[in-house]
C-alpha cells in the first residue's frame, strides 16, 4: 500500500492561528498583520463553533442553509486537531508549536506525568507560565478595544482559559439565548469592540453520536439558527466571522495500545488522543518504539518521531522549551482507525465520533463572513 503524503497545516497562509491578528487589524491595532484580507470593521464578533468543520458543513447545506449563504472559504486548523490547541491558536494568534498547548494530554516536561489541557489535570502547573505568550485579547485591550468573552460559565476560571483567554472580559451564558443576548450588548461597548462566542454542543454530539448521526444534523440547525441571530443582531458595519476548532470523523476500526505488546513496550506515557497519538518512550527505547509503531500502523498511520514530524512542519515553527511536550513517537491515523487505549482511556469506548489527525475531515474548518446592516 502507497502511504499518502501528510498534508501541512497552511500556517502563515490561511491557518488558524492567522484568523486573531487579521482581526486584531480589522480592527485597526498596530502591529497585526493580516494574510487573510479581512474588511476593517469596529466591531467585531467571532463565533467559533467546536467541531464544526468545513468538510462536515459543506455535506449538509440543508442543515445549515444560513451559514451556506455566507462568503469564505476553508482554514487548516493545525496540528493536533483538537480543541485545546486550536483555542491555544485562536487566544494567541501562534501556531501550535508556539503557544504550546500541543493537545488533549501532552506530557509535562521533567515530570514524568501528563498535562490534560481541557480540564487542567495538574493543579500545580501555572497557565500563565505554561502558555507564557501575549494574548489577542490583551493585546486588543491594550490598544483600547473592548473585549469580551462568551462562553459557558463552568469555563471561565479554567486553567486553559487562563491560557488561552486572558485578557477577555468573561461573559458567562447557558444556552443560545443568552449567547445572543450577551454578544448583542458587548459589541456596543466603546468605539471599538471585540467578542468571542464559544460554542460547544455540537462537538459534544459528534462525540457522542457520530457526525453521520440524526442528532449531529438536528445540533447542525441549532448551530445555524444560533450564527443568523447573531448576524441579525450586529450593529451596522460590525463584521461576525464564522470558524471552529476542527472537524470530525467517526473512524470505524480501532486498535487498543493497552491490548498490544508491540505497541506497549518501551512506552512510559501515552498522551495525545486516539487521532493524533504522543508516544513517551522509556530511556533509550525511542528507536525501537519507533520501528514497532511503523510495523504495527505504518499502513494506517503516519507515525513519525518527533524530530521527524517537527521538521516536516506539523506543529509550526516551535518556540524554546515546547518541544518536550510532544512525544518522541507520533502516531496519527490517516485511514478510518482510532489509537485507543482500553485501561488507560476508557472513555474513548464511548465515543463515536473523533478528531486530532491531518485529514481534510478533521483539518478544515471554516471562515465565514457576515456584516451588520
Amino acid at each position: 500500500m502507497t502511504v499518502p503524503a501528510p498534508p501541512v497545516p497552511r500556517y502563515g497562509a490561511g491557518a488558524l492561528a492567522d484568523l486573531p491578528p487579521a482581526v486584531l487589524a480589522s480592527l485597526g491595532v498596530p502591529g497585526a498583520a493580516d494574510v487573510l484580507g479581512l474588511r476593517p470593521a469596529a466591531r467585531v464578533c467571532l463565533l467559533v463553533v467546536d467541531g464544526l468543520g468545513w468538510e462536515q458543513l459543506r455535506a449538509h447545506p440543508e442543515e445549515a442553509p444560513f451559514l451556506s449563504s455566507l462568503t469564505g472559504g476553508a482554514l487548516t486548523a493545525g496540528f493536533p486537531a483538537t480543541t485545546a490547541t486550536s483555542l491555544g491558536s485562536l487566544g494567541t494568534g501562534l501556531p501550535p508549536g508556539g503557544h504550546g498547548l500541543l493537545g488533549v494530554q501532552v506530557a509535562v516536561p521533567g515530570t514524568g506525568r501528563l498535562l490534560n489541557c481541557l480540564r487542567w489535570s495538574a493543579a500545580d502547573v501555572d497557565p500563565l507560565t505554561f502558555q507564557p505568550a501575549p494574548t489577542v485579547y490583551e493585546r486588543a485591550a491594550a490598544d483600547g478595544v473592548a473585549v469580551g468573552y462568551v462562553a459557558l460559565g463552568q469555563y471561565e476560571k479554567s486553567g486553559l482559559s487562563l491560557a488561552a483567554s486572558r485578557g477577555a472580559t468573561y461573559l458567562p451564558a447557558a444556552g443560545l439565548g443568552q449567547l445572543v443576548g450577551r454578544a448583542k450588548a458587548a459589541l456596543r461597548v466603546g468605539g471599538r469592540s471585540f467578542v468571542t462566542v464559544y460554542h460547544a454542543d455540537l462537538d459534544s454530539t459528534g462525540h457522542r453520536f457520530g457526525v453521520r448521526s440524526d442528532s449531529w444534523r438536528e445540533q447542525l440547525r441549532f448551530v445555524d439558527l444560533l450564527a443568523e441571530r447573531l448576524a441579525d443582531v450586529l450593529p451596522p458595519g460590525a463584521a461576525l466571522h464564522v470558524t471552529a476548532d476542527h472537524g470530525m470523523t467517526d473512524p470505524a476500526e480501532r486498535v487498543d495500545v493497552d491490548a498490544s505488546p508491540a505497541l506497549r513496550d518501551g512506552v512510559a506515557l501515552l498522551g495525545g488522543d486516539a487521532r493524533s497519538r504522543y508516544v513517551y518512550t522509556e530511556p533509550g527505547a525511542a528507536a525501537d518504539v519507533l520501528a514497532a509503531w511503523r510495523a504495527e500502523l505504518g499502513d494506517r498511520c503516519w507515525v513519525y518521531s518527533r524530530d521527524e514530524a517537527i521538521e516536516a512542519g506539523w506543529f509550526g515553527p516551535v518556540a524554546p522549551g515546547m518541544a518536550g511536550r510532544i512525544g518522541d513517537v507520533v502516531a496519527v491515523p490517516f485511514a478510518g482507525v482510532a489509537l485507543v487505549a482500553s485501561e488507560r482511556e476508557p472513555w474513548l469506548e464511548r465515543m463515536v465520533g473523533m478528531h486530532g489527525s491531518l485529514v481534510a475531515e478533521e483539518q478544515l474548518v471554516p471562515l465565514l463572513s457576515a456584516i451588520g446592516e
